[in-house]
């Protein structure tokens, strides 16, 4: 109650016009451009108790213009690593108060869907939709307007293939499907339109698709190039041997080349970066690699740089510019698990998930050890083999009177163990305040609850 009561005492404060105070320091009758030059030479701390001097400075000191530098350097705030802001709705002061929450591991568990049979789903978010693999099917749910559950009925199915959905992407409106029966499915997204083609000899484990491009690694040890176009599906461009049984792919942003993780048994390097249109190898990462160090994800952060993890443990960051022999970061799992799966914010945040008792670790890129760890201690020998991150809609849903939620965006979804799909949001209807010490701001409470891991995913070498 104490809360509602000061959240409806802002809100009325904010609609009242508040001048500049007729007495006090001459610093004050400074113009407003001086006064804001003065005030980005302050951090949050400082920020924060002036906003507490009276409303004209609460008001003045929640621009965004004094915020956007500390934001850059915050946890999840919205800017990618150059500067790019995806949260331009959401004020700047907000999504820092909320970072705090992601560094301190505050988080609520929501379940947003439940399954009767063990399964192991692939997901991937599309503005208000989820779309998630159910066996041979895809499935595409809907977020509810308060961003916290999904109708339970399903938006569309999609169906073709004889096996179960290992992966699959989403672009130009379209599913890309890969399948354990070698084929791949393309979908139309607001159509019944489904085209599936026999693509490889054995399992297809990784897809992906850019540019009107598909590229596709399976366990018979080749990597596919298929165009998207309508009248050249089923086609394929270049086929290529790469020795081992590929766990991951990634097409480069700049439509040039791609990138393919192995297995590491039958080459000495599970990193390999090949020329789209011709199909040859350009180069490959690091050297001395042990054997059945194979790389199960790989994603890229822009046109130079990636991020990689797998069987060794580690997490790495490459750099095409500085060198391609060595990697310029790396993290390394403390209980030395696999892992399987990563995910970042396109800054400082990267959340990696472990093979065993469904571990989620939080790390800040600028440190060496992981931020914080979660698990479900019922999930003995169960491994995180997906985390999904959305942060686009980073907002409070204001219709609810004390206890705002996190509107889907800027949360972590992950299959869960017990047949269920968690989101996990931070915190943000606490009124944490990032200015004050930990100890003072006792209306702040850290969730007990853990962060789940998915069901056993066994990838044999």
């Amino acid at each position: 109650m104490a809360a509602a009561a000061e959240e409806e005492e802002e809100e009325a404060a904010a609609r009242e016009p508040a001048g500049r105070p007729a007495a006090g320091p001459a610093l004050w009758r400074l113009p407003e451009e001086l006064l804001l030059l003065i005030c980005s030479y302050l951090d949050m701390q400082a920020l924060g108790r002036l906003a507490q001097v009276c409303r004209w400075l609460r008001r003045f000191t929640s621009c965004d213009l004094l915020w956007r530098r500390i934001a850059r350097a915050s946890l999840n705030s919205g800017f990618t690593r150059l500067g790019t802001d995806l949260m331009a709705s959401v004020p700047v002061k907000e999504r820092v108060r909320v970072s705090q929450n992601w560094k301190l591991g505050r988080c609520r568990e929501g379940i947003l869907l439940k399954w009767r049979c063990s399964q192991m789903p692939w997901m991937q978010l599309e503005g208000d939709s989820l779309y998630i693999s159910q066996a041979n099917f895809i499935l595409a749910y809907q977020f509810r307007p308060d961003g916290a559950s999904l109708n339970r009925r399903p938006l569309g199915v999609f169906a073709g293939h004889d096996e179960d959905v290992c992966h699959f992407v989403l672009a130009n409106s379209h599913i890309i499907s890969a399948g354990g029966d070698g084929k791949i499915g393309i979908h139309k997204v607001h159509s019944t339109f489904t085209v599936k083609y026999s693509a490889h000899e054995q399992e297809v484990n990784c897809v992906d698709c850019k540019g009107g491009i598909i590229v596709s690694g399976s366990r018979d040890r080749t990597a596919k190039v298929w165009p998207l176009a309508s009248g050249r599906l089923g086609q394929c461009l270049h086929t290529i041997q790469t020795e081992d049984r590929v766990w991951s792919i990634a097409i480069s942003p700049l439509l040039s080349s791609f990138v393919t993780g192995t297995a590491c048994c039958g080459h000495f390097s599970p990193l390999r970066i090949w020329d789209l249109n011709s199909g040859q190898l350009m180069t490959h990462l690091g050297s001395d690699f042990p054997p059945g160090a194979g790389v199960l994800d790989v994603m890229y952060e822009s046109p130079s740089t990636l991020l990689s993890c797998g069987y060794d443990t580690y997490v790495r960051y490459w750099d095409l510019r500085a060198s391609v022999r060595k990697c310029v970061m790396e993290w390394e799992e403390p209980h030395d698990s696999t892992l399987y799966c990563l995910q970042t914010d396109g800054n400082h945040l990267l959340a990696t998930g472990s093979s065993y008792y469904g571990v989620v670790r939080l790390w800040d890129r600028r440190q060496r050890a992981c931020l914080h760890q979660t698990m479900r201690r019922a999930a003995k020998g169960s491994g995180v083999a997906l985390l999904k991150h959305n942060a686009r809609d980073f907002q409070e849903a204001k219709h609810l009177p004390t206890v705002p939620q996190s509107r889907e965006g800027s949360s972590l979804l992950l299959p869960d163990q017990d047949f269920k799909v968690l989101q996990l949001p931070p915190q943000t209807s606490v009124r944490s305040r990032p200015w004050l010490p930990a100890s003072s701001s006792s209306d702040v409470t850290r969730s007990s609850l853990p962060w789940p891991g998915s069901s056993q995913r066994s990838r044999s070498q």
